[in-house]
């Protein structure tokens, strides 16, 4: 389970990755959704590697080569897009980083595996739904993916998409509700997340 979020706030992004990292996730997607999100960004990544040395710190949201490039300098070890774009594909396979894109179609996961990505997004999952996953493996085994959008931490939602085939997912609001966010209720936010990642083992 990758969670995804973006705070413009560099303390309580902070909090968050601590409290994700106490839950037991290992692999954080921060998204680049704001002004200075890079920024924000930078100053995330060393305090990761300082207080939750073994998190992966990636990056969403990327839909071009030069704002991948501009996050691997800060720290990216995986990027996400909503999109595939070849040119993103290119930077990220020079520096060896992984790059999950955004993919709709069974076609766009084609052309994303051909340009070296051995995870694609499917995105928006609530739109395209367990089926489309389900439908794409059987043509294709060897597909890797990751479902966004739609993901919640129920039961039945988690073993629904595992069930179709998933590799992993990413989890945004649904893992952050505001009202936890509001009262900076970070324990809350640790329950939150070792419960999914209980769920997904039970269901894989």
């Amino acid at each position: 389970m990758v969670p995804v979020f973006y705070h413009s706030d560099i303390e309580v992004a902070k909090n968050v990755l601590k409290a994700c990292y106490a839950g037991g996730v290992r692999a954080f997607e921060f998204t680049n959704r704001g002004d200075f999100a890079h920024e924000v960004f930078r100053e995330l990544s060393k305090f990761a590697t300082k207080e939750c040395p073994e998190m992966i710190m990636g990056i969403g949201s990327i839909v071009d080569a030069p704002t991948a490039a501009l996050y691997i300098q800060m720290g990216a070890n995986f990027i996400v897009g909503p999109l595939f774009n070849p040119e993103v594909a290119k930077v990220a396979n020079r520096r060896l980083i992984p790059y999950a894109p955004g993919c709709g179609s069974v076609t766009e996961v084609g052309f994303a595996q051909e340009a070296g990505c051995d995870i694609c997004k499917v995105f928006p999952g609530d739109v395209l739904g367990a089926g489309f996953v389900k439908g794409l493996k059987a043509p294709m085994p060897w597909s890797n993916l990751m479902v966004t959008g739609g993901v919640k931490p129920e039961e039945a939602n988690l073993k629904s998409w595992f069930d179709a085939g998933v590799t992993c997912v990413g989890m945004g609001s649904n893992l952050f509700p505001a009202d936890m966010m509001k009262a900076g209720d970070w324990a809350g936010i640790t329950k939150l997340c070792a419960d999914a990642l209980g769920i997904i083992q039970k269901v894989k």
